[in-house]
């Protein structure tokens, strides 16, 4: 464990990664660092196995593993992932949806994943009616460039991500952007769905669908989903607030 906050001290040090990515990598680095640190304890009280044959192993794992992860790179298929968030607003549709395809600029954030350097959302913006419209989801980090594939007033509102900002701004000593923040996490479609309830309030529905390439995947979809579903509550939340009160 010690060598391991040595190393993660030199990231920061050597502005190599900033405290956020290192906190979030932690849970599995901590999980790797024991399962070694068990491997090597039993190999040192073991008789049979001598120190020179240990090492000559160590030397040769590093380009076979470093090998392994190259072929299984190449191999590895893209899986499209989905995030759903619902909220229940006191309004009709139709003021929902003025709200949907664009909205003013939402108070600072309160939750700690932001304010740590997470990308949220500011404010939206839309550019013409219909299909072909472009909207712009501002972010803290810059803009979403959004184009409007399926315009369904007021029941449906799908588009693409024809570009996209950087996923955070790394607490960090320096200015640093890493290539982990452009690239590996790739949003490409996004709805919102609308639907009238029989109590007369609405059913707002946001979907995310991402591309994420940072590896394990499993391990890193779980912090995806999160962060996503954390900035589908602060707009949904803004979008029911600004509804209710036109309502």
């Amino acid at each position: 464990m010690a060598t391991l906050l040595i190393f993660c001290l030199g990231l920061l040090t050597f502005a190599f990664e900033g405290i956020i990515c290192i906190v979030m990598a932690a849970p599995i680095g901590l999980f790797f660092a024991w399962l070694g640190y068990l491997i090597g304890y039993e190999i040192v009280r073991s008789k049979t196995v001598s120190p020179s044959v240990v090492a000559i192993l160590l030397i040769v794992s590093m380009p076979v593993i470093s090998g392994f992860e190259y072929v299984q790179s190449r191999s590895d298929k893209e899986q499209l992932s989905t995030v759903t968030t619902r909220i229940i607003i006191k309004a009709s549709p139709e003021a929902v949806w003025k709200n949907v395809i664009q909205f003013p600029q939402l108070s600072p954030p309160s939750e700690l994943i932001f304010n740590a350097g997470i990308a949220y959302p500011i404010n939206a913006k839309i550019d013409g009616v219909g299909v072909g419209a472009i909207r712009r989801c501002n972010f803290s980090t810059g803009s979403f460039i959004e184009p409007i594939t399926v315009w369904q007033q007021p029941h449906l509102l799908k588009f693409d991500v024809d570009e996209q900002p950087e996923t955070m701004k790394e607490l960090s000593f320096y200015d640093l952007h890493p290539n982990h923040i452009h690239g590996y996490f790739i949003s490409k479609h996004g709805q919102f769905n609308i639907n009238r309830l029989k109590n007369g309030s609405t059913l707002l529905e946001g979907t995310t669908w991402y591309y994420n390439k940072i590896k394990p995947v499993a391990y890193w979809n779980i912090w995806c989903d999160f962060i996503i579903h954390k900035i589908h509550e602060r707009v949904l939340a803004h979008i029911k607030v600004e509804a209710e009160k036109a309502a």
